[in-house]
Order: C-alpha cells, then structure tokens, then sequence
C-alpha cells in the first residue's frame, strides 16, 4: 500500500476525531457520491449533503461532549491511486457508548494534484453496537 495513504488516512482520523468540518469539507471530492442504508432504506448522496450530514454529526459530538470510536476494519488496494476503508463509527458520552453505530465502506482516491480525496460511500447505520467488532473474513 502507498506510504502517503497510510499518512493520509492517519490525518483523515485525526480529522475526523477532532470534528474539524473544514478540514474534512476539503478531504471531500466535489464529484463525491455516497449511499446511506438506514432502517433497510438506501439514500444517495452527493458532496453537499456528505458534508451537511458530517457537520451535524460532528456538531452533535462538540454538543454533547463527546468522543468518535473509531475501528479501522480492512483496507484494500484497489489500483495504484485508489483504497477503500472499511471503518465502524459510533460515539462515546460520557464513558458510555450509544448503542448504535455505522459501518463505512469509504473509497479514496488521488486527484489531478496528487492529493487523497473521499470519492465514494457505502454507509450501513443504526448497526447495534455489539455487531460492529464482529468481524469475519472466509
């Protein structure tokens, strides 16, 4: 895997943990699509409702005191500027973890200037918390 992925990601998390919406508005490719399932429904979304839906998340975490729990499941090659990231996300307040969390299947990809951008999502929410460290690869 590209070195300057693995400091990519390592600068995406730290992103993501301190819920720095500006940050993360530029990690975001403006051609961006993602795909939510929440209660068995699909939504698709573009860039403008990626980040509308990160900083309700991330203000949600400064509101209430919170902090991300983060578990980088997988990460997988998929050409030589292209990596997807399985994550699982959920929040801890107060000391205690909610109940519920979301598995991401994040793809990244370099641009025209050699930069790391989220390209793609696949997002599974509302997983109960006890499934998300149950991993299996067959």
């Amino acid at each position: 895997m590209d070195q300057s992925f693995r400091e990519f990601a390592d600068h995406y998390y730290e992103v993501w943990r301190s819920s720095s919406i500006d940050s993360l508005r530029n990690i975001i490719a403006e051609d961006y699509q993602g795909r939510e399932i929440n209660g068995g429904k699909p939504v698709d979304f573009g860039f403008g409702e990626s980040v509308s839906g990160w900083e309700q998340g991330f203000t949600f975490v400064k509101e209430n005191n919170a902090k991300w729990v983060l578990e980088e499941i997988a990460t997988f090659t998929l050409r030589t500027d292209e990596v997807m990231m399985v994550v699982s996300a959920t929040m801890d307040i107060g000391g205690k973890r909610m109940d519920t969390g979301n598995v991401l299947f994040q793809t990244f990809k370099k641009d025209g200037t050699d930069e790391w951008k989220l390209v793609r999502s696949y997002i599974e929410a509302g997983i109960p918390a006890e499934n998300l460290g149950k991993v299996h690869f067959s």
